[in-house]
């Protein structure tokens, strides 16, 4: 009885010591993710402090706060609260360098220490898309699409008339951030110049819902187009005439020539750029004008031919009534000649054959809407017998 009291002391002793100052005391961290140029909030939470001495070091091991006191020149740390629950620091402007696990100690008769990992993401900058070659309508344009910065990896999206071009993506780690490229080919027409294709950036890095996108204006080249426009319908002698020639074409043609058949424009006329001037018109000023215009990718020509009228003469004027509803027009007189004319011959045809029909039955004529035969064929099948059906 006596041995088992003597070891039972030593123990007392060892949990006394247990149970003193310090005891119990316990440090924990929370993981903190942030964007590059943000702010990061680093957080001890004590548990039991007893006045301790608390220090936080940066990854790089160096001392940033001792008890509350700044040991590291950085303003970008703030302590922004120590009390008896928790230790807070504040982060500005979060760089890459920054990234690592931050060390809560709390040093007593035991040292205990937690770790919080900093996390520092990068958002991607705005897309630079790039096209490889000119495009030329009829041919294929590829334009590619370049991220040089983001962590974690940027996903990029192509949009062409709000609708997802599919493209080819390729990456490459440069240190702690990645370059990220992407291509697209599609087939252009004249009709697409001007249009708008739209690269897209995406990575968690960015608030929800939020992208970085640029806009690439398509250049597509094409041969021109010339049209003549006539400042008046009718024009008689005396009047000034104006012709225009509207001319499209990319690069835009930097030169009209105006000409007149085989002979040279009147010495009135005056020409300048898509402009021809006909001031007094007279009757040998009567003929075909032409504009023409060109670029690297072809050639065009409109036609107009002038018909100066005496002053006293009554001309109708052109209607501006388009070709398809004349057509449209002339197409359903046509249909309806031909309906008639059907309807004719379908009821010649029924008639005869009534006739011979009523003659074996004794029975009266009947046509297309007639209900008693009438006229010489009729007095002849009344002599030989045959009454009309009543």
């Amino acid at each position: 009885m006596g041995r088992a009291r003597r070891f039972q002391w030593p123990l007392l002793l060892l949990w006394a010591a247990a149970a003193g100052p310090g005891a119990g005391q316990e440090v924990q961290t929370e993981n903190v993710t942030v964007a590059e140029g943000g702010v990061a909030e680093i957080t001890c939470r004590l548990h039991q402090y007893d006045g301790s001495i608390v220090v936080i070091q940066n990854p790089a091991r160096q001392t940033l706060f001792f008890n509350g006191t700044r040991a590291l020149k950085d303003e970008r740390f703030q302590l922004e609260e120590f009390s008896p629950r928790r230790v807070r620091i504040r982060l500005s402007d979060a760089r890459l360098e920054d990234e690592g696990g931050y060390f809560c100690q709390l040093y007593t008769e035991d040292t205990h220490h937690q770790i919080a990992t900093l996390t520092v993401l990068v958002a991607p900058e705005n897309p630079v898309v790039e096209v490889r070659e000119q495009a030329v309508e009829g041919g294929e344009v590829e334009l590619s699409c370049l991220v040089p910065r983001s962590r974690p990896a940027a996903v990029l999206r192509w949009y062409r008339d709000r609708k997802e071009l599919k493209g080819v993506s390729s990456g490459q780690e440069n240190g702690k951030v990645w370059s990220v490229a992407s291509t697209v080919r599609f087939r252009v027409d004249r009709k697409d110049d001007g249009g708008i294709v739209i690269c897209e950036a995406q990575n968690q890095a960015l608030p929800s819902g939020h992208s970085k996108q640029t806009q690439y204006v398509l250049d597509v080249q094409y041969s021109p187009t010339a049209r003549i426009h006539a400042s008046q319908a009718v024009v008689r002698e005396g009047d000034t005439l104006v012709l225009t020639c509207a001319v499209t074409g990319n690069p835009r043609p930097n030169q009209i020539r105006w000409n007149r058949g085989n002979e040279s424009l009147p010495e009135r006329a005056e020409a300048v750029g898509e402009t021809l001037t006909l001031p007094g018109l007279v009757s040998a000023d009567n003929g075909t004008y032409t504009c023409e215009a060109s670029n690297k990718h072809g050639h065009a020509r409109a036609l107009y031919v002038l018909v100066v009228y005496d002053p006293g003469a009554v001309v109708e004027a052109q209607t501006s009534v388009p070709y398809a509803i004349v057509g449209g027009i002339l197409a359903l007189l046509v249909f309806l000649i031909i309906c008639v004319l059907v309807g004719m011959v379908w009821c010649s045809v029924r008639q005869k054959g009534e006739w011979g029909r009523g003659l074996n039955s004794a029975g009266g004529v009947v046509g297309c809407g007639i209900r008693e035969g009438r006229g010489p064929r009729a007095r002849v099948a009344k002599r030989e017998g045959v009454q009309p059906r009543g």
